[in-house]
This record gives structure tokens, C-alpha cells and sequence, in this order.
């Protein structure tokens, strides 16, 4: 199976690329210098040429506050949503399946009841979500072969995350405040992509929710772990999104996901998230 996989300098594309391979496909990993996802002729040139069986697509404006910067937010639209609706275009004209990875940010983040992966109560709290759900819909509207794959708090080798930040600031500090009224489920790139390439191998398209298990956590309770496992004694304050600060894109209260229908479809669940953490760790 030939696949192309988009953003490969970011930190899940990496891991898709490597599982791929592992696996005995072929994978193209493509970004901005190979393909600009904005531009349609390059798109469809790019695609066209490479004549894959599938597109895995995972890049993405992620920086989240910087996107409701008012200069940023046609250049956000133009990657999370025209970039996807371009791929998506010629994956229907290939006939070709498409992954396209979003996030709990579609929905508005409130409540305790975890996100159902067909739900289409969407309501997007910034710019980030909002151009993430058009990416959704681009791909929804265009194709019939389609997994959307929605994950939450990333973590990966090849990148920035919540991880490397703690353990950098316990460098400098030895009390950190982080917020605890904010739930959800951290995601392991590498145990995300043997899922995407499970996926992709199949014909079992939709919706889906992909976080690693082990429970719902806070902020504060994956920091307090994170230092657990890495042996640093730190006094770490559990605080309110309130009493921490706003920040300039609006976060979701709730990012607890519902991942019943990958067992439902026979896909096999990712690890727990301690155990994700533990195997992270030893990669950094």
C-alpha cells in the first residue's frame, strides 16, 4: 500500500511515516517544501504524481493562541481549512481513502459527559476549533472515504508538548501552578500512529476518537505524574483555568472523548497514558 502523509516534519506525521514503513508500505511524507497544502495546483500535482492508495493528513495550524492573533486568522483558514478541502478534492477525483486528523476543539468544551465521535453538536470556543471543524466538513462533504480521527493533548518526540515544557520549568523552578478544572485524556503519537495505520488498512470509515486509556486526568494530575515518573521532586499547585489566567484562545473545560467505537469497529485501543508516559520518557 502506497500512502502520503502530510506534515511530516511535525511530531505525529514522523511516527506515521516510521509505522508505515515498519509495516512494509510505502510512505511519502510530504511539507510546505514539498507540497503547500494552500495551493491547489501543487496539491493536486503532488498528489497526482505520488498516485498513493490513501492520504493520512496531519498538518495543521496547531499553535492555538496564536491563531486569534487577527493577522493570523486567514492564514489558519487557509491550512486548516482550504489546505484540507484541497486534499480532500483530490482524493475524491483518485477515488483514494483520506485520514484527516482533528480535535475535541469542534466541540464547546463544557459539561462532564465525554464527546461521542458522531456527534454534530459542534461549537467551536476560538479560531483554532472553529477552522479545524471547517477541515471536517471539507472532508465530510467531498468524500464517502474518509476516517476524521479527532485526538486531544498531544504528546510526541518530534515536537513541543505539555511534557517537555514540565520538565524544562522544573529546571528553573521547584513549584509550578497548573490547572485542574480542565479534563481530558493525553494522545501518544506512537501509539496514534499504529492506529491510523490500522484504520487505513481497512475500509471501516467515519468518525472515530483516538486518546490513550487510563482514565480521565486534569493538567495537574498529568504534570504531578510526569514528575513522578522522571524522579523530580516538585511542589506542584493545582489551580483553577481562572485563578491561572486567561488565555488568549478560549480552552475546553471538558476534552473527555469517547472511544467506544474503535473497539465497536475492531481497532484495537492505545495504551494507558501512564504507560505511554513511561515509554516517552525513556525516548527524550
Amino acid at each position: 500500500m502506497k500512502v502520503l502523509v502530510t506534515g511530516v516534519k511535525g511530531q505525529l506525521d514522523f511516527d506515521v511515516v516510521n509505522e508505515l514503513e515498519k509495516r512494509g508500505h510505502t510512505a511519502i511524507g510530504v511539507d510546505i517544501d514539498e507540497m503547500d497544502i494552500t495551493d491547489a495546483i501543487s496539491v493536486e500535482k503532488v498528489i497526482n504524481g505520488a498516485k498513493p492508495d490513501a492520504v493520512i493528513h496531519c498538518a495543521a495550524w496547531t499553535a492555538v493562541d496564536a491563531a486569534e492573533d487577527e493577522e493570523n486568522i486567514p492564514k489558519v483558514r487557509n491550512v486548516n481549512a482550504k489546505g484540507t478541502e484541497n486534499i480532500a478534492k483530490v482524493c475524491k477525483a483518485l477515488d483514494i481513502k483520506m485520514v484527516y486528523i482533528s480535535t475535541d476543539y469542534v466541540f464547546d468544551g463544557q459539561g462532564t459527559e465525554p464527546w461521542e465521535p458522531d456527534c454534530k453538536a459542534y461549537k467551536p470556543l476560538n479560531v483554532y476549533g472553529q477552522t479545524k471543524l471547517e477541515g471536517e466538513l471539507a472532508v465530510s462533504s467531498n468524500l464517502d472515504k474518509f476516517f476524521i480521527v479527532r485526538i486531544a493533548w498531544v504528546f510526541g518526540v518530534n515536537g513541543n508538548n505539555f511534557i517537555k515544557t514540565m520538565l524544562k520549568l522544573s529546571d528553573k523552578y521547584d513549584t509550578l501552578r497548573v490547572v485542574n478544572d480542565q479534563i481530558g485524556t493525553p494522545t501518544y503519537t506512537f501509539d496514534l500512529a499504529r492506529l491510523l495505520v490500522d484504520m487505513v488498512e481497512t475500509e471501516k470509515y467515519g468518525y472515530y476518537h483516538a486518546t490513550n486509556e487510563g482514565g480521565y486526568i486534569s493538567w495537574y494530575d498529568f504534570a504531578c505524574e510526569i514528575f513522578k515518573q522522571a524522579g523530580k521532586n516538585m511542589n506542584v499547585i493545582p489551580v483553577t483555568t481562572e485563578e491561572y489566567g486567561l488565555s488568549k484562545a478560549a480552552r475546553p473545560f471538558n476534552s473527555r472523548l469517547d472511544k467506544s467505537k474503535l473497539v465497536e469497529n475492531g481497532f484495537e485501543p492505545l495504551p494507558t497514558w501512564q504507560n505511554a508516559l513511561e515509554r516517552y520518557l525513556k525516548e527524550i
